[in-house]
């Protein structure tokens, strides 16, 4: 999407000069004759920078000034004023604004001005996601998982943060890749520099390529104005490249010479760009069988998946869910300041269930129960009718003998891991002699080193 700027200027040469150079730079300009119709457009419009007279007929720039930043602190406001006016000038800084120019000026003085603003904006605002995305991630400190295979996964997350290593998450649609790339994100070196996301299955095959790569003025038709992409803005952080197995051919060798150089072209340039961009991909995709149908690049694949991490489907960690149902619980009471809770016929029920939307479907559900509970406790009845259905809920329904066995196998893996695998400790704590706690870990097939 283009830059929006509204230009507030009575004197009529000078708002079409300033209009007409600002829209062959590709930005999208409403000119506004006067104060009043200044403050009508800001009410109505989205736009990304002001630039204002501080002299107006009707009403003062400054005016204007404190109208804009009331209403978006984080816009970057250019003020006009004649020459020898440094008073205005500096009222309008107090007041924050981005800059001041004074008459006469060049159009060239202008636009560098306004590429300042619009970059120190593009700052803000990612500065702003960046903090945003931080606190989300600080409110899951810990990705939810006692089972093996969960506990591998977040083994081999506590190393790989650590390094600059290109990985590839693999994974079932909903299993959490993109949670798992954050967490990879935001305990690295990069945590302080930009996270971009792209959905590689979201753009259309015509426009991947130059949102990757972005583009230069006519590249094509309707490129206005040159656009950075997205491995330029994720220059010194990370990008995660998600559903990376739908990349188009061509853009999936553009990508290739990226990694191995770090360096490309925009679309219609010939500038090579160098980056220090850290790449996460994945994918729910099986790209070894894309690779023998031709759709994907193997030596494309060998550069991702230089540090491979696989995420289980849902149904194959069942000891998980009921702690991920009393996560989501406490995270949606707190949102809608309930006290919902499930009762032991849901959460079995639950456990049994095959989750072919994973993670993300159990999310649903949770917030479902919780949204519609008017008793306060969610029985099975009250799970979605398709969950009661499903045949495996019928094959996996637990016996009491095989809840407290699930429950009693679980307390044990926690018991150990306080204890750091000292199964003396561990047996002293569970009030059981180490010979019967070796044969529950033998039953139970643990083996906690």
């Amino acid at each position: 999407m283009n830059d929006s700027i509204l230009i507030v200027e009575d004197e009529r040469i000078m708002r079409i000069s300033l209009a007409d150079m600002l829209k062959s730079e590709g930005y999208t300009v409403f000119a506004a004759p006067d104060g009043a119709s200044g403050y009508s457009a800001l009410e109505q419009g989205d736009f990304s920078l002001i630039i204002t007279d501080v002299r107006l007929p009707d009403v003062s720039g400054i005016a204007i000034l404190k109208a804009a930043i009331k209403d978006d602190p984080a816009m970057p406001v250019i003020v006009m004023t004649a020459y020898g006016s440094i008073n205005d000038a500096v009222e309008a800084m107090r007041l924050g604004a981005f800059d001041y120019i004074t008459k006469p000026f060049s159009l060239d003085e202008m636009l560098l001005v306004v590429k300042r603003a619009l970059d120190q904006r593009r700052l803000t605002e990612e500065n702003i996601r960046l903090k945003k995305d931080l606190s989300e991630l600080l409110n899951f400190p810990n990705i939810i998982g006692e089972s093996q295979s969960m506990q591998h996964v977040l083994a081999l997350l506590d190393k790989v943060s650590k390094t600059d290593s290109t990985v590839l998450i693999l994974g079932e649609s909903g299993t959490g890749k993109e949670l798992i790339a954050s967490t990879i994100h935001y305990q690295s070196g990069r945590r302080d520099k930009p996270l971009i996301r792209v959905n590689c299955a979201a753009l259309p095959d015509t426009l991947i390529e130059s949102e990757l790569f972005g583009y230069e003025k006519g590249a094509f038709t309707g490129a206005a104005g040159r656009k950075p992409g997205r491995f330029e803005m994720a220059d010194g952080g990370t990008i995660f490249l998600d559903e990376i197995g739908d990349l188009p051919p061509l853009t999936q060798t553009k990508l290739l010479r990226v990694l191995e150089e770090r360096s490309f072209e925009r679309l219609g340039g010939t500038e090579s760009i160098q980056v220090d961009v850290r790449v996460i991909a994945a994918t729910n995709k099986d790209l070894a069988k894309e690779i023998k149908k031709g759709s994907f690049r193997e030596d494309l694949f060998y550069r991702l998946n230089v540090i491979p991490i696989e995420l289980p489907p849902l149904r194959n960690r069942h000891d998980d869910i009921p702690l991920l149902i009393d996560k989501f619980l406490q995270q949606f009471n707190d949102r809608y300041g309930t006290a919902v809770r499930f009762d032991q016929g849901a959460v079995t029920a639950l456990c049994g269930y095959s989750f072919p939307g994973n993670v993300r479907e159990l999310i649903n559900i949770v917030e479902r129960c919780v949204t519609l509970s008017g008793s306060g406790v969610v029985g099975k009845r009250d799970l979605p009718p398709h969950i009661l259905k499903d045949r495996s809920v019928k094959t996996r329904l637990l016996a009491l003998s095989e809840v407290a066995a699930e429950a009693e196998k679980a307390h044990i893996m926690r018991i150990l891991k306080v204890t750091q695998g000292n199964r003396s400790q561990a047996a002293d704590i569970l009030g059981i002699s180490r010979k019967t706690l070796w044969e529950k870990m033998n039953n139970y097939g643990l083996d906690y080193r």
